[in-house]
């Protein structure tokens, strides 16, 4: 199971014109900014990446705010060439990632596979992520779990992280798992 202190969050390219094709980009950038609460709240480490910025624009601020760190930009697919990042979570007792963002089947996907390669036990909250069409997703996730990533959803993580009820961090989590899906948002 995942622990608040040896997991880091990694929120992969949730960018505003990525959002803008994803056919459930309001379910992505609504789990994406829960799991960040949740994180803040547990201590869980946490990074956000940008995939060339300067044509796919920026992550939508709502998710910014969620984190004390800017966005990391990137040009390669897979967040594995901000190896700095890996490194240091290695470094301070981390061992599993957990993956959300855009797009399933190229840099969420390739990002997995680097972190497996790393040494990483790595998760995908299956409803935080996503792909244009069905298929790319579909094959994609179980492309990942066939090669050893396992796959959960946006509230076991943050159940998981939280471990226990009874605490002021149990009380802001389960604030969290109640809070209304946006409209449309088909649920996986």
């Amino acid at each position: 199971m995942m622990r608040a202190a040896d997991t880091a969050l990694l929120v992969v390219d949730v960018q505003e014109r990525l959002l803008a094709v994803q056919p459930q980009g309001a379910r992505i950038e609504w789990n994406c900014r829960r799991l960040l609460d949740g994180a803040k709240t547990l201590g869980v480490k946490a990074v956000i990446t940008e995939q060339y910025p300067e044509k796919l624009g920026p992550t939508p601020k709502v998710l910014l705010s969620c984190t004390d760190e800017p966005a990391l930009e990137k040009i390669a697919f897979s967040c594995g060439e901000r190896g700095e990042v890996f490194a240091a979570w290695l470094e301070a007792g981390i061992h599993r990632v957990l993956l959300a963002g855009i797009e399933t089947h190229v840099c969420v996907q390739q990002t997995a596979l680097d972190l497996l390669a790393a040494g990483f036990q790595v998760l995908v909250a299956v409803d935080a992520v996503g792909s244009r069409y069905k298929v790319d997703h579909g094959v994609a996730l179980r492309r990942m779990e066939a090669s050893g990533v396992l796959l959960t959803t946006t509230e076991a993580a943050l159940f998981e992280w939280c471990e226990r009820a009874g605490t002021p961090q149990f009380k802001a989590i389960s604030a969290l798992a109640k809070q209304t899906p946006p409209a449309g948002s088909e649920m996986v």
